[in-house]
């Protein structure tokens, strides 16, 4: 105690922080340990409609050019054709990335 005395403020203060650094690292790690907590789990799965698909929350079905409503049989194509567009735009990201490395 009395050699902690004996040095400078800024390594008394350096010192202290690492106790309290390891400390904390400690408690941390204890925690990382402990038992979680259980909830109760719902059993009913929330599955999403085929025909919801594009709905969001607030605004309802995003369809700024009104094509639901003038050409309702050409949707599931479009649907159709905009997931095939998807899949190959990821398909090419892979690609490129494969390519330049």
């Amino acid at each position: 105690s009395a050699e902690y005395l004996k040095l400078p403020v800024s390594q008394r203060h350096t010192s202290k922080m690492m106790k309290i650094a390891v400390a904390a690292l400690l408690v941390c790690s204890a925690a990382a340990f402990a038992p979680a907590k259980t909830g109760k789990v719902a059993t009913s799965l929330n599955m999403v409609n085929e025909l919801e698909l594009g709905a969001t929350e607030p605004l309802g079905v995003f369809d700024p050019l009104g094509w639901m409503d003038t050409e309702p049989e050409s949707f599931e194509r479009r649907r159709a054709v905009e997931r095939k567009h998807g899949r190959i735009a990821m398909a090419a990201i892979v690609g490129s990335i494969v390519h330049n490395n």
